[in-house]
């Protein structure tokens, strides 16, 4: 399938992508991808060749991913944050035939095509709008390579065929309408899954996508686009709620998709008394994106990650690790050059995720397989304790690590961030935690932290660091 083709027909003139200086059209979109795929193809690249791309996003970048798509080729953008050791090990796994950057960066790849995003966009300008490729393309073929935020070690290099995105989008879409007339700021990197499966969605149901330059705030993209809906993580949330026009903005919104880690219960309770219409979300990489998402915009403080959505299945295992399926279910692990299946022989992904899903579809995320540590002979879920703490007044963040005891083997310690203006003392959060958690998953103790250790190049918590850290300070 043609996917700037068939939009072309369907939406014609209806606004595609909005960026600072121009709007583009669906149909002027579709021959903007064309002059790009052909540029590509001049440059000797063939229908399933890999483009890595190195870039922050850019209007530019949108253009790039959208020629890519039409040429039949296989985009694998990446995260340019990365620091120069790992950005290397994730090419050479890729082996790319092209890799481009928003600068003339060299890459320690011998053999391989580089060049800037900037000159084939510049070069594309000049080319005829000519349709020379084989048409329409088959819904399987692998159109991405999304790699996971893994918390340790490598990322993982997932790959995404048509058919995965295409239904990830109408599932989507039967939950929060987004078509003609509609407009999604692009907030997310498009090297995150949340971000890059926004260019399908609107080439799928006719919304348009607004991009502004990369060091844009999104408090400014707001007030540049006509936006209706937006997806944001919990900090992106914190600051535009800081302030007052950007929450009056956020007001009028269609829709906040909130995702990303869970958000402190001062955060959803003051997206509510300013009426913002939010929805929670549970995704994977591995899942094309969003998994399950409240039905409507939630009214008050929930656990849950909202209902499954169409064309996706979801059960527990026997230990309580969510298992899922369906026709948005990545194509496997590309490892040197090899894609390698990641199911089971019923063709359930195994996410490592533990959690409980209800008859009607709910589905409740407790934490990470790999997290999970044996407490006095029970079975502790850090992410439970770390959503208990938000709930406390004044706890912005919080991270829960096990750490060495006598008696029990392990107990919860807790790092966490807290208000300027609302700092609760160690006995005041242990007397709440001990009411609503109980004694066992209540911290030994609490840890201040003002700014968090990350993963390179990522706003994740680097977890293992503060487990060591953790230990080291009670040793």
């Amino acid at each position: 399938m043609d996917l700037q083709g068939r939009a072309a027909q369907l939406f014609g003139n209806f606004t595609a992508l909005r960026m600072p200086e121009i709007n583009l059209s669906f149909e002027e979109y579709n021959n903007q991808s064309l002059q790009i795929a052909n540029i590509l193809k001049q440059q000797g690249l063939r229908r399933g060749d890999i483009v890595a791309v190195v870039s922050p996003n850019s209007p530019e970048l949108v253009l790039l991913l959208a020629g890519v798509l039409k040429a039949g080729m296989i985009a694998a953008p990446l995260n340019n944050r990365f620091p120069e050791h790992l950005l290397n090990a994730t090419l050479d796994n890729l082996q790319p035939q092209l890799v481009l950057s928003d600068t003339a960066k060299k890459f320690l790849l011998t053999g391989i095509k580089t060049e800037t995003v900037a000159s084939i966009i510049e070069k594309a300008t000049s080319c005829p709008v000519r349709e020379d490729f084989e048409l329409p393309e088959p819904m399987e073929r692998p159109v991405s390579i999304i790699h996971t935020s893994a918390s340790t070690g490598m990322a993982k290099a997932a790959v995404h065929s048509l058919a995965n995105h295409w239904y990830s989008a109408l599932g989507s879409n039967e939950n929060i309408p987004f078509g003609t007339g509609d407009c999604w700021l692009l907030s997310l990197p498009l090297y995150h899954i949340g971000g890059y499966a926004m260019l399908y969605r609107s080439l799928i149901t006719g919304g348009a996508i607004a991009v502004g330059r990369p060091d844009d705030r999104i408090a400014l993209s707001m007030q540049t686009f006509p936006v209706t809906h937006l997806s944001l993580v919990p900090t992106q949330l914190y600051r535009l709620l800081a302030d007052t026009k950007s929450t009056e903005q956020l007001r009028r919104l269609k829709a906040v998709l909130l995702g990303g880690s869970p958000a402190p219960k001062s955060l959803i309770d003051d997206a509510i008394l300013h009426n913002i219409p939010l929805y929670l979300s549970y995704g994977s990489t591995e899942m094309s994106t969003q998994i399950a998402t409240s039905a409507g915009p939630i009214s008050s403080l929930t656990q849950n990650s909202g209902r499954l959505l169409p064309f996706r299945e979801i059960k527990c295992a026997s230990d309580g690790e969510l298992l899922v399926k369906g026709p948005c279910l990545f194509k496997g692990y590309l490892r040197q050059g090899v894609i390698q299946h990641q199911t089971d022989s019923d063709g359930w992904f195994h996410t490592a995720d533990i959690g409980i899903v209800e008859k009607d579809g709910t589905v409740t995320v407790l934490g990470r397989k790999d997290n999970m540590f044996i407490s006095g002979g029970e079975n502790i879920h850090p992410e439970e304790i770390e959503k208990t703490l938000m709930m406390i007044d004044g706890i912005q963040a919080a991270v829960v690590v096990p750490v060495p005891d006598r008696e029990y083997g392990h107990r919860p310690a807790a790092f966490i961030q807290t208000d300027l203006e609302n700092k609760p003392d160690d006995d005041t959060i242990t007397q709440m935690m001990n009411t609503i958690a109980g004694k066992l998953k209540t911290p030994v103790c609490y840890y201040r932290v003002n700014e968090w250790s990350t993963l390179p190049g990522s706003q994740k918590i680097d977890r293992a660091w503060y487990r060591m850290r953790g230990e080291k300070l009670l040793s």
